[in-house]
């Protein structure tokens, strides 16, 4: 198991995981760091593809002040092949961070 590079979300959507090669996905975590909520939309995008309402896997989910949001806890697990991506967005800036739990496939 490995853990993808801890990034910050910003208000635009980026990537917070890429898939090289088949991976599968254990856990997302997303950290709020700050002392006020703010809330977060998290989509699972087929290589090639965008983010958008056909994707969205978490819809302006509230993170409350200083705690944390987990996808895919438990037995879940989401099978991704090379080039697929996890991206998100928030609704301020330097306040969320993101760490995802992966494996080989």
């Amino acid at each position: 198991m490995s853990l993808y590079t801890p990034t910050t979300i910003s208000t635009t959507v980026g990537n917070i995981y890429a898939s090289t090669g088949n991976t599968v996905v254990t856990w997302v975590s997303l950290c709020n760091y700050s002392a006020s909520n703010v809330n977060a939309n998290v989509y699972v995008v087929p290589s090639g593809g965008s983010a958008g309402n056909t994707n969205i896997v978490v819809s302006n989910v509230v993170i409350g002040a200083y705690t944390t949001f987990q996808l895919y806890t438990g037995n879940e697990k989401l099978i991704f092949a090379n080039g697929d991506t996890i991206q998100a967005n928030v609704s301020a800036n330097t306040a969320i961070s993101s760490t995802v739990s992966y494996t080989s496939a």
